[in-house]
């Protein structure tokens, strides 16, 4: 059931992409407010809003995820030139795509587990439960390491509304 896909995106149509963001995130996990503050001012600019709850729980367990599991032991204290983990949000006129680029080839692993009460352990449970899909890709060229990405579908813009 929550085998991570080991490949890219769905197809998604290039002139339909109307915009995209992205940030960098340091090695610790103060990262992850950063990135749920980031969320939120992007997704207010685009007028999505309403999107955020949902948006915010993924993509606070995406970059979880890989400062947790793949940041190499240590990393957190050596200072880099490049962050290692990076946020990208992009917006296609039915889709909104979260994806966290990190250092480690690894492919995400969900955990099995009956412990619902647990503290940890569930994160890409919740990503499969309130993302529409979701996987991941290793990087190529001269980028090391993988994307991990979650898709959300978007309302259908209806004809009765009104252009801009």
């Amino acid at each position: 059931m929550l085998e991570p896909l080991r490949q890219g995106l769905p197809p998604l149509d290039p002139a339909a992409v109307s915009s995209a963001a992205s940030c960098a995130l340091p090695a610790r996990y103060e990262a992850v407010r950063e990135a749920r503050q980031f969320t939120r001012r992007t997704l207010d600019q685009w007028d999505m809003g309403e999107r955020f709850d949902d948006v915010c729980l993924v993509v606070s367990e995406l970059v979880t995820n890989a400062l947790r599991h793949a940041l190499p032991a240590g990393h957190a204290r050596v200072p880099e030139q490049t962050p290692p983990v990076r946020l990208h949000l992009m917006r296609w006129t039915e889709r909104l795509v979260c994806a966290v680029r990190d250092p480690s080839h690894d492919s995400p692993v969900a955990q099995d587990s009956d412990d619902f009460s647990a503290e940890s352990g569930r994160g890409l449970f919740l990503v499969d439960s309130f993302a529409d899909s979701w996987g991941w890709h290793p990087l190529a060229g001269t980028l090391h390491g993988k994307v991990v990405w979650a898709l959300f579908r978007l309302p259908h813009p209806t004809q009765s509304d009104p252009v801009e």
